[in-house]
Parts: structure tokens; sequence; C-alpha cells
């Protein structure tokens, strides 16, 4: 017999319509997800712990780190053979892309949600809730990281995005493909990493690096502003190969001069960034006054990699060294 842990922490999942309010808003428990099932889960026992409930846009990176210590305390435990995180689709890929960095233990971890909240008839959460137990359940996803079940399918947390603002099939893994996939309870995987995973200890996330995007013609002048209120940090989502306009340069020589650390990833779904560009703001002149290149991190996930690494006190070459290792 199986035993995995379901963690509850709202979201369209565990939403329904209050008519009071005028909106959808989290608050079914793990409990009430786990009896709203269509299907009996053979050989598997599960145990429901609720964690916050709330939508996923309204969490912030304490909570997340919070969320993946009482993970890995979870897994922890000897009779406990993988963990489910129910999670709103907003930024589940963020939280899931923590686990697979932070996560210490090779166990299974699912995170899982809906598109359609729980008072919809054709919900979509009770049917990705047993897929999600199964994965979880299945000695095939050791040691591959945190994924996301969605609609069946099962993506490795490093590369995966929502897609689609409102479709069941929303999670895509742009131009790598998913991992596998779970059919009638049964999981088949078909693909695992190529590059074996080694979790990050950081003691926090520092919740003061920015994400900045540029765009045809745009200036620095908000990159300035964030420095100027305290930035610890700031990701560029650039052009192509990692390029921006006109000016980005300079300022990015002097934000690394004042201490904070400039991190430049594309805004193109697929491919790495490269220093190959020059002049004004091309990707060499970035690098040349400072900027670390997020390899194939979408700018996101540079972000949250940024900020654990910085949480962990690192600067200079130590945090350029950790950031490449990741990128």
């Amino acid at each position: 017999m199986k035993h995995v842990v379901l963690i509850a922490t709202g979201g369209t999942i565990a939403s329904a319509a209050d008519k009071t309010a005028g909106a959808v808003n989290a608050g079914l428990s793990g409990e009430t997800l786990l009896a709203s099932l269509h299907e009996p889960l053979d050989g598997i026992t599960v145990t429901v712990e609720n964690f916050e409930a709330a939508g996923s846009y309204a969490l912030d990176l304490a909570t997340i780190h919070r969320l993946c210590a009482r993970i890995d305390e979870v897994l922890a435990e000897p009779n406990v053979d993988g963990v489910v995180v129910t999670h709103g689709t907003d930024t589940m890929e963020e939280s899931a892309f923590l686990a697979w960095l932070l996560v210490k233990s090779d166990k299974p971890v699912v995170f899982t949600g809906a598109q359609r909240h729980a008072g919809q008839p054709d919900t979509d959460g009770p049917r990705n809730i047993h897929d999600a137990i199964c994965a979880a359940a299945s000695a095939d996803l050791t040691g591959v990281g945190a994924v996301i079940l969605f609609e069946g399918d099962i993506h490795g947390a490093r590369y995966v995005t929502k897609a689609h603002t409102s479709r069941v099939d929303t999670f895509r893994s742009v131009g790598l493909g998913k991992f596998g996939e779970v059919d009638h309870g049964t999981v088949h995987l078909y693909t695992r990493p190529a590059k074996a995973r080694v979790a990050l200890d950081t003691p926090a996330l520092d919740p003061n690096v920015e994400l900045i995007g540029v765009c045809l013609g745009s200036t620095p002048r908000l990159m300035e502003l964030a420095g100027q209120a305290g930035a610890t940090g700031i990701v560029l989502s650039a052009f192509g190969r990692g390029n921006a306009p006109k000016g980005f340069a300079d300022a990015t020589a002097r934000l690394i001069a004042s201490g904070c650390p400039v991190v430049v990833a594309s805004r193109c779904h697929e491919g790495r960034t490269q220093a190959i560009y020059g002049k004004d703001s091309g990707g060499v002149t970035l690098v040349e006054n400072g900027a670390l290149l997020a390899g194939d991190l979408s700018a996101v996930k540079a972000r949250l990699l940024l900020s654990a690494l910085l949480g962990k006190g690192l600067s200079g070459n130590d945090l350029a060294k950790a950031l490449a290792a990741y990128a």
C-alpha cells in the first residue's frame, strides 16, 4: 500500500463562486477536494494537510519557501511515498520550480490544480487530483524533481509554463515536451531529465528581486528606479539571445557598481541566451558591463533562482558560478 500526502494551498481547484462577493474565492479544504474524486485510489492511502488557502496570485516567496520546507519534512517520513500539492494555476509553474530547486528529497512531488472552479459541473479538479496522486505514488518519478500534472500530462517544473488563460490543458513544456502521462491511473514515463538535479539549500528567498520586461524602444528608466527603490537584483526579460534597447548596458553597469546584480533572460519561449551581438546594449556589451546570462531559464524562473542565491548570501564570482550551474 502506497502512502501519499496531499498538501492543499487553495487556488481555483479549492474555489467556488461567492455570490455575496461577486467573485470566485478559495476556501475548500483538502478533505473536501479528496472527497470529490470520482474513482477509487487502488492501493493508495492519502493523508490530507491544509497549508494556506489562497489564490496563487496572492502568494509570496516566503510562503512558498515555507511550503518547500514542509514538503521536505513530510517526505522525510519513511512511510510517505510522495506528495501532491494542490495549487492555483497562475503561479503554479513558479512554486513548482522552487520545489524543483529547493526540495532535497528525491521522492515524487506533484503539483496540480484546476482551470474550472469546484462549483462548476465540469470542473477538472477531481480528475487532476486523482491522476496526481497516482503519479506521486509511482516510483518512476523518483529523482526527477517536482512536476506539474494537468489534464493527464506530466511536465517537469524547470521548463513548464502556463500557456492558456482558461483551457484545461493550459500547461506546456514548449519545444521540449512532457515527461509522460497518467492514463486511467497508470503512470507512463517516456523521458527523464538528462542532467541530475542538485537541490539548493538557502535559508530564505530574497523578495526584492525585480523582473523588468523590454520592448521596442523602451528605456531603462524602470530598471534604474527599481535599483533606487531598493531592489537587490534585476532580471531582464530581453530580446532574442539576450539583447536590450539603447541605454540598458550603461544602466546595468551602474546598478552592478552599486551592488545590484543584473541577470539577462530571453523573452523567447525556446533557446538559450548567449553573448553574440555588440554595440550599445547587445548581449556582448551587457556581459562586458557585468550582466549574467540566464541560459535557457525563462525570466520568471531566473528571478526565482536569483532570489534563492541572494537569499543564500552569494555575490560576485560566487553568485555567477552558482547561477551558471543551474542556468
